[in-house]
């Protein structure tokens, strides 16, 4: 059973967003499920806001997020639960043809 504690998270930004994050390609956030550690996130580094949500405050829809190996998207969405230690993975998709 998930605690309701905040947990100590690893979050993974990928290269394109570090400049919003000083250049960290990992950064350490508290939170019981990924919409917390995201909205963490955001907060210590609010230059990603227009990079992950969208006007709505919704996640936006090319960016993937990842705890561990799994795709949130075939799971609880945003409302994943974490558990500390857990890594999560910020992939955004990459359009191409």
């Amino acid at each position: 059973m998930p605690t309701t504690e905040a947990t100590t998270v690893t979050i993974r930004i990928p290269t394109p967003l570090r400049s919003a994050t000083d250049g960290a390609s990992t950064v350490e956030v508290k939170g019981t499920t990924v919409n917390d550690a995201l909205r963490t996130l955001v907060d210590q580094y609010p230059e990603l806001k227009d990079n992950l949500y969208n006007e709505d405050d919704e996640l936006r829809r090319f960016v993937n997020i990842y705890v561990g190996d799994d795709d949130i998207r075939f799971g609880d969405g945003v409302e994943t639960p974490l558990e500390g230690g857990d890594e999560v993975s910020i992939v955004p998709s990459i359009a191409g043809g």
